[in-house]
């Protein structure tokens, strides 16, 4: 019994190590470069900033071990988390797959989304698919490689609100909430309701899920929900009150840098700590996360529109003449909206056997205005995340490492 005892302190004890974040060393390395930083540090609180960075240490063996610095890490403190939400959804959505267990229905499935109540649309087809088909894989496909909403949307619809939160919770991310679709003014009743789906191999049925309902309310404990000094109404009016972030989507930096490194190194978790994912579904999550939409052909998309560089802010910005660096691979999900950027990356140099994971949120709404349209993107949110991606990998390339990583395993095939 006490060796039982001892064990299991034994246990709290190292987790509580793991989630110790030094406060030092980022504010240290962002004011000794004010030139790159001082408009937005001088500026905390206006700019809204949060930004975590771990080291990743490999053993003889290549297992990892990590080291978490953070600047601002608050919680408590919300932020509109917008597409990053996405990659969980991503996730827990192929996990569904394989939970299900049924003979005949895969990630490839064909999926037909029906309505059973007020505002839901239906899904017959997509063209952008190979077969012009809708499945999983190419909603995945689709919200990795450009942030699609509708695929979002489809692959909430298909895992459930209910079981989306249960899932938050059983991997420890329990600071976040997700409660609704995106982009289509969900709420209320609506957002409680998801369609009924079906799946098909060819002409055969293989899975008929019926319309889901989730009564509960996921309260958490939040400042800043109340902001600005007014907002654009959905008639496009101005109303001259602060806007409110209540029951909306949460997200924080630190559960979606514990995603990251729980998808990213499966290998430093304990076996049942891990996403209940395949090899298979690994493969199709790193290939789309870190592939460029310029490398893809279905979906096919118009380089003016999505370029190179476009999902990639915490080392590009969203320069689209960015010059691309061949022997970087950025796996991340990121996401825009209401004056908030936000990044949770994972960036590797395979050439100088460079990795780090580094998530991030900036603000810039000058005029306190939300749904407006008006926010210092240009000029403050993507030249900060461009320059911190890039004054860590600068860091990293000269951090001393006990063992050089071996990287193989994130080497993608992106024919």
């Amino acid at each position: 019994m006490h060796k039982t005892i001892f064990s299991l302190l034994l246990l709290i004890s190292s987790s509580t190590m793991a989630q110790q974040i030094d406060t030092v060393f980022l504010k240290q390395l962002l004011t000794s470069k004010p030139e790159l930083f001082s408009g937005v540090l001088n500026h905390p609180n206006k700019n809204e900033v949060q930004v975590m960075y771990t080291q990743v240490n490999r053993d003889k063996n290549n297992k990892p071990s990590f080291k978490t610095f953070g600047y601002r890490v608050n919680p408590k403190h919300y932020f509109y988390p917008a597409s990053t939400v996405k990659l969980a959804a991503v996730i827990f959505a192929l996990e569904k797959i394989n939970e299900l267990k049924i003979k005949g229905l895969s990630a490839y499935s064909t999926m037909i989304t029906d309505t059973a109540f007020k505002g839901q649309t239906p899904v017959t087809n997509d063209q952008t698919s190979p077969d012009g088909k809708p499945s999983i894989a190419h909603y995945i496909k689709k919200v990795l490689l450009t942030s699609d909403n509708d695929a979002y949307n489809r692959l909430f619809e298909f895992i459930g609100r209910a079981e989306i939160n249960a899932k938050l919770k059983k991997y420890g991310m329990t600071e976040s909430r997700i409660l609704n679709r995106l982009a289509i003014g969900d709420g209320g009743e609506r957002e409680k309701n998801t369609n009924p789906i079906r799946f098909y191999e060819g002409d055969v049925l293989v899975y008929s899920q019926p319309p889901q309902y989730d009564p509960k309310n996921y309260p958490l404990d939040l400042t800043n929900l109340i902001a600005g000094v007014g907002y654009m109404d959905s008639r496009e009016q101005l109303v001259n009150k602060p806007y409110s972030f209540e029951n909306k989507n949460v997200f924080t930096i630190k559960d979606q840098q514990w995603l990251m490194k729980r998808l990213m190194m499966p290998e430093a978790f304990a076996p049942k700590e891990r996403f209940n994912l395949s090899a298979a579904d690994y493969q199709l999550i790193y290939t789309y996360m870190s592939k460029l939409p310029t490398e893809s052909d279905y979906p096919k998309y118009d380089a003016r529109e999505f370029w190179p560089t476009y999902a990639k802010m915490l080392f590009y910005g969203r320069d689209k003449n960015a010059v691309i660096e061949p022997n970087i691979r950025i796996f991340d999900k990121y996401g825009d909206s209401y004056g908030f950027i936000i990044d949770n990356a994972y960036i590797v140099d395979f050439k100088n056997g460079v990795e780090f994971f580094l998530t991030a949120v900036v603000q810039s709404n000058e005029d306190g205005i939300y749904n407006d349209g008006k926010y210092e993107y240009e000029t403050v949110c993507y030249p900060f995340m461009k320059n911190l991606g890039r004054s860590i990998y600068e860091y990293e390339l000269q951090r001393k490492k006990a063992h050089q990583p071996n990287l193989s395993r994130y080497v993608m095939d992106y024919k």
